[in-house]
Protein backbone atom coordinates (compact mmCIF):
# COMPACT_ATOMS: atom_id res chain seq x y z
CA UNK A 1 0.00 0.00 0.00
CA UNK A 2 1.27 3.67 -0.93
CA UNK A 3 0.75 6.66 0.80
CA UNK A 4 0.80 10.22 0.13
CA UNK A 5 2.87 12.03 3.01
CA UNK A 6 3.57 15.17 2.28
CA UNK A 7 1.71 18.10 0.42
CA UNK A 8 3.51 18.51 -2.25
CA UNK A 9 2.44 15.08 -3.07
CA UNK A 10 -0.82 15.20 -2.67
CA UNK A 11 -0.99 18.35 -4.74
CA UNK A 12 0.79 17.14 -7.51
CA UNK A 13 -2.17 14.60 -7.97
CA UNK A 14 -5.01 17.13 -8.30
CA UNK A 15 -5.65 19.71 -10.75
CA UNK A 16 -5.83 23.77 -8.73
CA UNK A 17 -9.37 24.09 -7.79
CA UNK A 18 -11.57 25.86 -9.81
CA UNK A 19 -12.31 29.62 -9.41
CA UNK A 20 -15.89 28.94 -8.17
CA UNK A 21 -14.53 26.40 -5.39
CA UNK A 22 -12.56 29.39 -3.59
CA UNK A 23 -15.23 32.57 -4.19
CA UNK A 24 -17.88 30.92 -2.39
CA UNK A 25 -15.90 30.90 0.98
CA UNK A 26 -17.56 33.84 3.07
CA UNK A 27 -16.50 34.74 6.41
CA UNK A 28 -20.13 35.34 7.92
CA UNK A 29 -23.75 34.12 6.65
CA UNK A 30 -24.55 35.98 3.24
CA UNK A 31 -28.25 36.53 3.01
CA UNK A 32 -28.76 33.48 0.38
CA UNK A 33 -26.63 31.23 3.06
CA UNK A 34 -28.75 32.67 5.57
CA UNK A 35 -31.63 31.46 3.82
CA UNK A 36 -30.46 28.44 2.97
CA UNK A 37 -29.42 27.13 6.24
CA UNK A 38 -33.05 28.69 8.13
CA UNK A 39 -34.23 26.03 6.12
CA UNK A 40 -32.57 22.98 6.76
CA UNK A 41 -34.15 20.48 9.58
CA UNK A 42 -30.93 18.50 9.75
CA UNK A 43 -26.88 18.64 10.14
CA UNK A 44 -24.03 17.17 10.87
CA UNK A 45 -21.71 18.56 13.94
CA UNK A 46 -18.00 17.66 13.09
CA UNK A 47 -15.85 18.41 16.66
CA UNK A 48 -12.46 17.51 17.96
CA UNK A 49 -10.66 16.85 21.67
CA UNK A 50 -8.35 14.65 22.99
CA UNK A 51 -9.49 11.31 22.22
CA UNK A 52 -9.83 12.23 18.43
CA UNK A 53 -12.79 13.44 16.65
CA UNK A 54 -16.85 12.99 16.45
CA UNK A 55 -19.85 13.93 13.84
CA UNK A 56 -23.16 13.25 15.11
CA UNK A 57 -26.29 14.00 13.40
CA UNK A 58 -28.83 16.82 14.41
CA UNK A 59 -31.87 17.37 13.47
CA UNK A 60 -35.25 19.18 14.58
CA UNK A 61 -39.26 19.50 13.16
CA UNK A 62 -38.13 23.04 11.98
CA UNK A 63 -35.00 24.24 12.00
CA UNK A 64 -31.98 22.88 13.43
CA UNK A 65 -30.58 26.08 14.41
CA UNK A 66 -31.20 29.76 14.95
CA UNK A 67 -29.27 32.27 13.56
CA UNK A 68 -28.21 34.56 16.19
CA UNK A 69 -26.93 37.02 13.25
CA UNK A 70 -24.27 36.45 10.46
CA UNK A 71 -21.71 34.91 12.50
CA UNK A 72 -23.52 33.20 15.04
CA UNK A 73 -25.44 29.95 15.51
CA UNK A 74 -27.62 28.78 17.79
CA UNK A 75 -28.16 24.90 18.24
CA UNK A 76 -29.85 23.03 21.58
CA UNK A 77 -28.15 20.41 22.73
CA UNK A 78 -31.87 17.96 22.73
CA UNK A 79 -32.07 14.90 24.07
CA UNK A 80 -30.11 11.91 22.83
CA UNK A 81 -27.78 9.23 24.18
CA UNK A 82 -26.13 11.11 27.12
CA UNK A 83 -22.48 9.85 25.42
CA UNK A 84 -21.87 13.62 25.30
CA UNK A 85 -18.91 13.13 23.08
CA UNK A 86 -19.24 16.30 21.38
CA UNK A 87 -19.97 18.33 23.97
CA UNK A 88 -17.12 16.95 26.02
CA UNK A 89 -14.88 17.96 23.06
CA UNK A 90 -16.45 21.60 22.76
CA UNK A 91 -16.06 22.03 26.39
CA UNK A 92 -12.27 20.94 25.81
CA UNK A 93 -11.30 22.21 22.26
CA UNK A 94 -13.76 23.99 20.49
CA UNK A 95 -12.75 23.69 16.85
CA UNK A 96 -15.96 22.31 14.94
CA UNK A 97 -18.01 22.13 11.77
CA UNK A 98 -21.52 22.35 10.75
CA UNK A 99 -22.53 20.25 7.84
CA UNK A 100 -26.76 21.55 6.44
CA UNK A 101 -28.33 18.87 4.13
CA UNK A 102 -32.11 19.66 3.09
CA UNK A 103 -33.69 16.66 1.37
CA UNK A 104 -34.33 16.75 -2.13
CA UNK A 105 -31.61 19.00 -2.51
CA UNK A 106 -27.72 18.35 -3.79
CA UNK A 107 -26.60 21.25 -2.44
CA UNK A 108 -24.96 20.82 1.02
CA UNK A 109 -23.89 23.92 3.10
CA UNK A 110 -20.70 23.80 5.52
CA UNK A 111 -19.89 26.03 8.30
CA UNK A 112 -16.38 25.63 9.85
CA UNK A 113 -15.82 27.61 13.27
CA UNK A 114 -15.72 27.30 16.98
CA UNK A 115 -18.29 26.24 19.56
CA UNK A 116 -19.25 27.36 22.97
CA UNK A 117 -21.39 25.37 25.07
CA UNK A 118 -24.13 28.13 27.06
CA UNK A 119 -26.27 27.11 29.66
CA UNK A 120 -27.75 30.47 30.14
CA UNK A 121 -31.45 29.72 31.78
CA UNK A 122 -33.29 32.60 29.63
CA UNK A 123 -30.96 31.30 26.41
CA UNK A 124 -31.92 27.33 27.14
CA UNK A 125 -35.62 28.10 27.96
CA UNK A 126 -36.01 30.12 24.58
CA UNK A 127 -36.05 26.73 22.54
CA UNK A 128 -38.15 24.69 25.02
CA UNK A 129 -40.99 22.43 23.82
CA UNK A 130 -43.71 20.81 25.24
CA UNK A 131 -42.49 21.92 28.38
CA UNK A 132 -38.76 20.52 27.96
CA UNK A 133 -35.74 22.59 27.45
CA UNK A 134 -32.80 21.77 26.51
CA UNK A 135 -30.02 21.38 29.01
CA UNK A 136 -27.40 23.17 26.96
CA UNK A 137 -27.18 25.66 23.66
CA UNK A 138 -24.31 25.30 21.45
CA UNK A 139 -23.47 28.48 20.74
CA UNK A 140 -20.93 28.41 17.26
CA UNK A 141 -19.17 31.21 15.83
CA UNK A 142 -18.95 30.89 11.93
CA UNK A 143 -15.37 31.30 10.69
CA UNK A 144 -16.20 30.34 7.09
CA UNK A 145 -19.53 29.04 5.12
CA UNK A 146 -19.54 27.67 1.68
CA UNK A 147 -21.45 25.33 -0.09
CA UNK A 148 -20.01 21.58 -0.99
CA UNK A 149 -19.52 20.47 -4.63
CA UNK A 150 -22.64 18.15 -5.33
CA UNK A 151 -21.27 15.81 -6.47
CA UNK A 152 -21.36 12.97 -4.07
CA UNK A 153 -24.78 13.58 -3.62
CA UNK A 154 -25.35 13.41 -7.39
CA UNK A 155 -22.95 9.87 -7.50
CA UNK A 156 -24.85 8.70 -4.26
CA UNK A 157 -28.71 9.55 -6.13
CA UNK A 158 -29.23 10.32 -1.92
CA UNK A 159 -32.63 11.73 -2.71
CA UNK A 160 -33.36 10.07 -6.07
CA UNK A 161 -33.37 6.16 -5.15
CA UNK A 162 -35.84 5.67 -3.15
CA UNK A 163 -35.97 3.68 0.53
CA UNK A 164 -32.76 1.64 0.68
CA UNK A 165 -32.94 0.78 3.96
CA UNK A 166 -34.63 -2.81 3.10
CA UNK A 167 -33.28 -5.35 4.94
CA UNK A 168 -30.30 -3.90 6.84
CA UNK A 169 -29.34 -4.80 10.30
CA UNK A 170 -31.65 -3.05 12.77
CA UNK A 171 -30.53 -1.29 16.64
CA UNK A 172 -31.20 -3.71 18.06
CA UNK A 173 -29.48 -5.99 15.77
CA UNK A 174 -26.23 -4.60 16.61
CA UNK A 175 -26.64 -4.96 20.16
CA UNK A 176 -27.46 -8.70 20.21
CA UNK A 177 -24.53 -9.25 17.77
CA UNK A 178 -22.59 -7.22 19.84
CA UNK A 179 -23.38 -9.14 23.09
CA UNK A 180 -22.83 -12.40 21.25
CA UNK A 181 -27.00 -12.69 21.75
CA UNK A 182 -27.07 -11.55 25.43
CA UNK A 183 -29.10 -8.29 24.59
CA UNK A 184 -32.72 -8.83 23.24
CA UNK A 185 -32.28 -6.96 20.43
CA UNK A 186 -35.97 -7.59 19.33
CA UNK A 187 -37.50 -6.37 22.09
CA UNK A 188 -35.37 -3.25 21.73
CA UNK A 189 -36.95 -2.46 18.54
CA UNK A 190 -40.15 -3.38 19.27
CA UNK A 191 -39.92 -0.75 21.75
CA UNK A 192 -38.07 2.22 20.56
CA UNK A 193 -40.89 3.87 18.17
CA UNK A 194 -42.82 4.33 21.40
CA UNK A 195 -39.60 5.32 23.63
CA UNK A 196 -38.38 7.70 21.11
CA UNK A 197 -41.73 9.60 20.36
CA UNK A 198 -42.17 9.90 24.14
CA UNK A 199 -38.55 11.53 25.07
CA UNK A 200 -37.95 13.23 21.23
CA UNK A 201 -37.20 16.35 23.37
Amino acid sequence: MSYVSDIAALEALYDAPAGASLTKVTPALTPAYAQWIARARFCILSTVGPEGVDATPRGDDGPVVRIADPQTLLLPDWRGNNRLDSLRNIVRDGRASLMFMIAGSDTVIRCNGTARLSVEAALCASFARKGVAPASVITFTIAEVYFQCARALLRSGLWRNGDCSDGLPTAGAFLAEITAGGFDGATYDAEWPDRARASMW
